[in-house]
């Protein structure tokens, strides 16, 4: 299952939320050149590609995240290093790190995490 940009806003929404409705996922996203027609519209897609379940018990039908966050960033991440950078992690991480963008807070729990990966 490979989401759309879109798909994944709306997944994002869902996935920190949990079940909210396509007014709730509206009122998140906030953008002004969308409307909530096309917020439905797409969440409708979504459920009839498998990525949402759909509770149409009340009036308000609420959507809740099919797809799990980790599982759908692992395969999205793979895809990229290897369409990006050549299958290197590496040129990933140095790529990632190198834009300064990291606080040190960060870069102290990177450190923390490959001293941890070179104990086991």
């Amino acid at each position: 299952m490979k989401p759309t940009e879109s798909e994944m806003e709306i997944l994002q929404v869902l996935w920190n939320k949990g079940q909210s409705s396509v007014r709730d996922v509206f009122e998140t996203l906030d953008k002004k050149d969308v409307g909530y027609t096309t917020i439905l519209k797409l969440m409708q897609i979504m459920h009839d590609k498998g990525m949402v379940t759909r509770d149409t018990s009340s009036k308000t039908h609420l959507y809740k995240a099919k797809l799990v966050k980790e599982e759908i960033q692992e395969k999205m991440l793979d895809r990229m290093i290897d369409s990006v950078y050549n299958g290197s992690t590496a040129r990933l991480v140095m790529q990632a790190l190198g834009n300064e963008r990291a606080s040190k807070a960060e870069l102290d729990e990177i450190k923390a995490f490959l001293k941890k990966l070179e104990q086991n």
